[in-house]
């Protein structure tokens, strides 16, 4: 093989390599702090499937709509509740025919697993030997907004706010009592799954609303297919398993 002949080859094995990396794009999807986990490992597999880089911004659902409202540049949005979904959609922020609900979860109250407190009921939350409650801020977070609902309906939201710290998201709550800053805290079954050696589930909390979680793409990000192919790989049998590994349940 003479030296024109090396040179051409080696142009072509170039392009080979880089073939796989033309039409390439960034997606960023903005997600509540719940699906932190779920959404990390369902990256990893969306990049190596569809070859596109997808950046996470993680937070409160309420929070992640207002940067998206002062024009945060964002592909796909999921929260953890549906008013907040029907916020953004009111505010002509996503594609309204992109919206699916794609898991579901429960509201549980956790202690530190070191702590001395054994608590059956919502009613327990009163006794002097609970000292310190966290929950998610309920303007923001829809942990919160949930146990806000749930604590009216049983007349114990006035009575608690004493013992009330609010967390920016689910997971600074449940931080707040893995590190045991806190007698009890209103957090997801998926949460306390993560940090079991840590954290344990006192009961469960039934909701007024189920914990719906739904999933769209932004109106106007230029990536509406893009977000689409994201919105259906979240849905797909293999996103599934991953969901359902980390807790979530079937919407």
């Amino acid at each position: 093989m003479n030296y024109r002949d090396m040179k051409r080859w080696a142009v072509i094995l170039s392009m080979s390599a880089l073939a796989p990396l033309v039409g390439a794009a960034e997606i960023t999807v903005s997600a509540a702090s719940s699906l932190t986990n779920a959404f990390t490992d369902i990256g990893k597999e969306f990049e190596k499937a569809k070859g596109h880089k997808v950046l996470f911004n993680f937070g409160a659902s309420g929070s992640l709509l207002q940067q998206i409202s002062r024009g945060a540049p964002v592909d796909v949005f999921a929260t953890a509740d549906l008013e907040t979904m029907d916020r953004a959609e009111k505010q002509n922020a996503i594609v309204k025919d992109s919206r699916r609900n794609f898991v579901s979860n429960m509201l549980v109250v956790a202690t530190p697993v070191r702590g001395p407190l054994v608590l059956g009921a919502l009613a327990d939350l009163t006794r002097a030997d609970v000292q310190r409650i966290a929950m998610g801020i309920p303007e923001s977070v829809s942990a919160g907004r949930y146990t806000k609902a749930v604590l009216e309906g049983a007349k114990l939201w006035e009575p608690l706010q004493p013992k009330m710290i609010f967390a920016q998201n689910v997971r600074q709550c449940l931080d707040y009592v893995a590190r045991g800053e806190v007698d009890a805290g209103f957090v997801y079954a998926t949460d306390t799954a993560l940090v079991a050696g840590k954290v344990r589930t006192a009961f469960e909390v039934h909701t007024q609303m189920p914990i719906v979680y739904p999933i769209a793409a932004v109106k106007g990000s230029g990536q509406e297919n893009l977000a689409r192919a994201f919105i259906d790989f979240v849905r797909s049998d293999g996103s599934r398993r991953i969901l359902a590994k980390y807790g979530f349940l079937e919407p």
